[in-house]
């Protein structure tokens, strides 16, 4: 889909605030209502826009996040897909990135305490296909979260 500079600042604004209301929307963009909601509904359907999520933050149980970044025995489209699609069946892995560089993939992972990211790199990451290094990071806090990733 070709996005013109409507679509872009229209994406821009929502990646700000998903919630602005179409009708406010619609004036920061210089569009009808009407014509503001079309457009919306054609990035959705176009897969532009893929969802609308809560960005939680400050929940003193919130747990830990690590950063992963794994290595792999081979980079061959079978190994890249085998591995992807496990990544997918694990909740605890919020985001998984395919990387150029020194490791193949960085994930970030979500588990309770320090021992449950021990339970799941021993029992999830280190069987997952292909892995043959992993190399874990623990945040301390959250400087700055992704809007709307």
């Amino acid at each position: 889909m070709h996005l013109d500079s409507i679509d872009r600042t229209i994406i821009r604004l929502l990646r700000q605030n998903a919630r602005m209301p179409n009708s406010k929307l619609a004036t920061e963009v210089g569009l009808s209502a009407s014509a503001c909601l079309r457009r919306v509904g054609l990035l959705e359907k176009a897969g532009v826009i893929k969802g609308y999520a809560a960005i939680i933050g400050g929940v003193e149980d919130e747990g830990i996040v690590a950063i992963v970044r794994i290595t792999l025995e081979r980079q061959t489209e079978e190994y890249l897909n085998r591995f992807e699609s496990a990544v997918r069946r694990h909740p605890e892995i919020e985001e998984c990135f395919l990387m150029t560089g020194d490791v193949d993939y960085i994930l970030r992972a979500r588990a309770s305490s320090a021992a449950a990211y021990e339970r799941l790199h021993k029992e999830i990451l280190s069987r997952l296909p292909g892995v043959v290094r992993i190399n874990s990071s623990i945040a301390m806090r959250s400087v700055m979260a992704a809007r709307g990733a």
